[in-house]
Parts: C-alpha cells; structure tokens; sequence
C-alpha cells in the first residue's frame, strides 16, 4: 500500500503527481499487463537479447 504524506498546504494535484510516480515506480502495472497472456521462455529471451544488443549499439555509438 503506497501512503503519500499530504504537507499542509500543498496542493492536491502536487500530491496526485507524487502518488503516480511512485506507483510508476513499483511496476504494478507492468506486471498485470505481463500476465494477461503467456509468453513462451524462447520470445522472452529472444525479447532481452534484443533490448541487451539495442542498448550497447547505444552505448558504442556514445563513445565515438
């Protein structure tokens, strides 16, 4: 259960943006939408070997 302390005489809006980062932030979304179908190991490793080899093009191209 996530408890946003609300400061006195903050706005509630300032609150609301807190209270969705930090909900952002424990992935509850991401893991309901993850288990609403089954994906098979093989496409999940598939999936992560693509997103590693995305990230380190990234990175080289960083450094030149």
């Amino acid at each position: 259960m996530l408890i946003i302390p609300v400061k006195e005489g903050e706005n509630i809006d300032r609150a609301l943006k807190r209270f969705k980062r930090k909900f952002d932030r424990t992935g509850t979304m991401r893991r309901l939408r993850s288990k609403q179908q089954f994906t098979k190991p093989s496409v999940e490793r598939r999936a992560e070997i693509q997103k590693a080899q995305y990230i380190q093009s990234l990175r080289d191209k960083e450094e030149i």
